[in-house]
């Protein structure tokens, strides 16, 4: 199965989840790599079933420009409601800059995290995407998602230990950071497109994690409808 994949941004290098993926092509997954958004085409969206989206809204790691123009985000909104997925991992839930026509087809938004830490993952509902995923746990940063689409059915849930004073950061949400418990994922639809969003992803040990790599897969074929 071909999937593009968007990645790098500035905090989030693209070659993390470009090794992270490399283990699927085992299972027969083919991914079309794309690190630097001028390299993006929207009229390339309807040559895949499914698209893989570890990128905020910066052109590259070295160029914090804005891709997700308002032409960009009507292309990925007609192609999910024309039956595409988008399987949209850890970065892709960070707010976009100009509209907002994506991030309310993804359904969350990025709030903030603590520190890097032990991140436990559960599964909490069976779905085809969390089947013969277990419970696991490696160092990530927690991210803290707001879940506004009403329709999203909430697969994942994800807990790190309380912080303190050793925090490198000197503001909130990062010092002091309090025990917590978020949603780690979900699913939705939209038209006839269905929508995946996993949270945890930040670090090579949560890509590499035997439990992911079956999230992903899953996520990836249930996206594409497959």
């Amino acid at each position: 199965m071909r999937i593009l994949m968007l990645c790098d941004d500035y905090y989030h290098p693209g070659q993390v989840p470009i090794d992270g993926i490399a283990p699927l092509s085992q299972q027969g997954f083919r991914f079309d790599v794309i690190k630097n958004a001028n390299d993006f085409s929207c009229g390339i969206l309807n040559q895949y079933p499914a698209v893989l989206l570890c990128k905020m809204d910066e052109i590259s790691q070295t160029d914090k420009g804005t891709w997700k123009t308002a032409a960009v985000q009507d292309a990925f909104k007609d192609y999910v409601e024309s039956g595409g997925g988008i399987l949209a991992v850890h970065s892709a839930v960070v707010s976009s800059r100009e509209i907002a026509a994506l991030d309310k087809m993804l359904g969350c938004r990025f709030l903030g995290h603590p520190n890097n830490s032990p991140v436990t993952v559960q599964p909490v509902k069976q779905h085809p995407v969390t089947e013969g995923v277990g419970m696991f746990c490696e160092t990530d940063e927690h991210y803290n998602i707001e879940i506004f689409a009403q329709d999203a059915d909430v697969l994942l849930a994800s807990y790190s230990p309380a912080q303190g004073e050793e925090s490198k950061y000197k503001e909130e949400p990062y010092f002091n950071a309090p025990a917590a418990i978020y949603p780690a994922g979900f699913v939705r639809t939209q038209g006839k497109g269905r929508i995946c969003v996993l949270s945890p992803g930040h670090l090579p040990d949560v890509w590499s994690n035997p439990h992911f790599q079956k999230l992903l897969s899953n996520a990836l074929k249930w996206c594409a409808n497959k």
